[in-house]
């Protein structure tokens, strides 16, 4: 019997080729037979910190093939001990056998997957020659999100906006090698008219991306505000784009779609498709130079049993 093997973060990180995570996630969502039940949520008290935690479980099984889950706590409180809010470890399975062939640790491969899902996204949705970036937000995501979105459009110039400039220089001054430049903007007004995508990783809980400042053509692609009272987009941007999410399973779990359901500025039958259908071609992404895409992304468990097996075989083969 094989050793449970353990993948790093600094593995992840040194071993991802965006074009083939996003090729391998487009298989995954195309794929009929991987199932994903609904994922556990589970919150529990915590008296020391005052504040619930919560303990998330996020499994997917391809019978016969491969089997996983990841496994998530959300402590509110845990600046206090100097510890991210959000740990995560991902464990996967041999689907036949059971046998716990590797462990890794999910904060590097929930970010790889979650930009490569965005960029799988914008390669149905986004204008075939977007060659501009305005990337909003300054976190772990930002620099994987432009990594993920360059390697399938041909962007030449990004554009990096944050709370906190010094964070986005940060991000330009990493990208300094790469084939295209990178600006720090200080007012998102500034650009977000003039880019052909607009990326957005935050966890803003007011409107980011206004209606009124995006024009014909442009590509928004939403990742962060991961909770009801959270937004990154206003009502007016959803009323005038075409707009698909990642999993309809996921439809309540963010205020950028949540909201506007509950208004009824949308509609379940105004969402004009979802990874699964642009990925088994059942649905058209952009029809038209001229529309306005908006991709909402929750997150997926199929995404992170695509991406454990790439990197488990990555691993496997080094």
């Amino acid at each position: 019997m094989e050793e449970t093997v353990q993948i790093s973060d600094a593995f992840i990180n040194e071993n991802t080729n965006f074009q083939e995570l996003i090729a391998a996630l487009k298989v995954g969502f195309s794929t009929k037979d991987i199932l994903v039940p609904q994922r556990h949520h589970h919150d529990f008290p915590n008296p020391e910190t005052g504040a619930d935690s919560t303990l998330l479980l996020m499994p997917a099984w391809h019978p016969s093939k491969m089997a996983g889950v990841k496994i998530a706590t959300v402590s509110p409180q845990n600046r206090r001990f100097d510890l991210p809010s959000i740990q995560a470890i991902y464990v996967l399975i041999h689907a036949v056998t059971g046998a716990m062939i590797a462990t890794m640790q999910a904060k590097s491969l929930t970010a790889k997957r979650t930009a490569a899902a965005s960029a799988l996204a914008s390669s149905f949705l986004s204008k075939k020659d977007a060659s501009s970036l305005l990337m909003i937000g300054t976190g772990a995501l930002s620099t994987n999100l432009i990594h993920a979105h360059a390697s399938v459009r041909p962007i030449k110039n990004v554009f990096v906006w944050g709370r906190n400039a010094k964070k986005a220089r940060v991000i330009c001054d990493a990208l300094a090698d790469e084939k295209f430049s990178c600006h720090v903007v200080s007012d998102i007004e500034d650009k977000i008219s003039e880019v052909d995508i607009v990326s957005c990783a935050t966890l803003s809980k007011t409107p980011l991306v206004l209606g009124k400042r995006v024009k014909p053509g442009q590509h928004i692609d939403l990742v962060g505000a991961y909770k009801k009272d959270m937004r990154e987009a206003d009502n007016a941007l959803i009323s005038k784009a075409s707009v698909f999410v990642d999993t309809l399973a996921g439809l309540h779990e963010s205020g950028d779609i949540s909201i506007p359901l509950n208004s009824g500025i949308l509609t379940e039958k105004d969402i004009k498709g979802n990874l699964f259908s642009l990925s088994s071609s059942d649905v058209t992404g952009r029809k038209s130079d001229e529309e306005i895409t908006l991709f909402k992304s929750v997150g997926h468990a199929l995404e992170d049993l695509i991406a454990a097996n790439y990197y488990y075989n990555k691993f496997k083969n080094a």
